[in-house]
């Protein structure tokens, strides 16, 4: 595993570098916070912040992304017949991705890449991307991710982790994909381990907020489904979706046709189980018609159904996205708590 040490007066000139064969992405401030966006030639990342509003999620899993293209000409050979938009695979690199966010790629993945069915646009384009992280020092009152199976320093899903040491990064090199990144940057002079080691300490013991998921696993689902803390839960609820946009680990799409005169195209958009549409059928039955029902889903997914079934600790890396965010200040920390200390009993009480 290499350690390199990267003198910031060499940063810019690193990443020229890497634009000669990498397209490159990083966080950049726009309208008073940041967010992740291709950087123009001579761009560099900005690393002044805490974390980003949205996740780096959409560089593998776009918010919407065209798959399929079609002809309505009844004229042409080839009219209503589907065909595969071509896509641009070619190596891309995301710098400066918080730990969090790639650990939530590696619980994503999960449901893009199973035994029985592989997503080839999400694969594709995780295959293509070099992931790049940038350790959080300074981490927000509201992120728990060091309970949460993840930490300011954690590994999961990077490539490359950066540590910002003063006057230079650590930077360590964490599969063949890093090492790459790191040589076409010629970003080479050896680093003390020890000394990320100590920050890594250090980052982890300013995690004040915790949630506990221990007993999580062994709650009966039909137990937890029918508690009866749901209804004051959901009782702020405004369905607006912004926690299920703003989650790094949320994964669900709708698909859609769009037409403009004989001309069509098919897409994959973000979608939201807090919206009502999300489970209408097309008979007009909405098995989760009310938004108590919808908000259970939510937490249910997370934190119950999620563990049940893979078996890798909850659906959530406590980013804290969802409570900075919400407009009602619903909480994930406490909706856990209550669900992993609920007992049948409580349903009398």
């Amino acid at each position: 595993m290499k350690i390199v040490k990267i003198n910031k007066k060499n940063w810019a000139e690193g990443l020229d570098s890497l634009a000669g064969s990498y397209s490159l992405s990083g966080p950049v401030k726009e309208n008073g916070y940041h967010n992740f966006k291709k950087l123009n030639k001579g761009e560099l990342p900005d690393f002044d912040f805490l974390n980003t509003k949205l996740s780096s999620k959409s560089f593998v899993f776009p918010q919407s992304e065209v798959m399929l293209e079609y002809s309505l000409d009844e004229t042409a050979d080839d009219h209503h017949i589907m065909k595969e938009v071509k896509k641009d695979y070619s190596k891309r690199a995301v710098v400066g991705m918080r730990p969090c966010d790639a650990k939530a790629l590696m619980l994503v993945k999960m449901n893009f890449d199973t035994a029985d069915y592989q997503d080839p646009y999400w694969l594709n384009a995780f295959n293509a991307t070099t992931f790049v992280g940038l350790a959080c020092d300074n981490p927000e009152s509201t992120c728990f991710c060091t309970s949460a199976g993840c930490g300011p320093y954690h590994e999961d899903g990077l490539d490359v982790l950066l540590s910002d040491a003063g006057d230079h990064y650590i930077a360590k090199a964490l599969t063949q994909k890093g090492e790459e990144l790191l040589s076409a940057a010629k970003w080479q002079e050896s680093a003390d381990a020890s000394v990320m080691d100590k920050k890594k300490a250090e980052a982890e013991a300013q995690i004040a907020s915790t949630v506990k998921t221990d007993q999580l696993k062994k709650k009966a689902t039909l137990d937890l489904h029918s508690a009866s803390f749901w209804d004051d839960i959901a009782f702020a609820c405004i369905n607006c979706g912004t926690c299920t946009y703003a989650c790094p680990t949320c994964w669900c799409f709708d698909i859609q046709d769009e037409t403009k005169g004989n001309k069509g195209i098919r897409m994959k958009n973000w979608d939201t189980c807090m919206s009502p549409l999300f489970t209408l059928h097309t008979t007009g039955h909405n098995p989760r018609g009310d938004k108590t029902q919808r908000v259970r889903q939510r937490f249910m997914h997370k934190l119950k159904y999620f563990v049940d079934k893979y078996d890798k600790g909850i659906m959530c890396v406590g980013c804290g996205r969802c409570i900075r965010q919400c407009p009602v200040n619903i909480d994930i920390r406490s909706i856990c708590d209550k669900m992993n200390r609920y007992e049948p009993a409580e349903q009398s009480e």
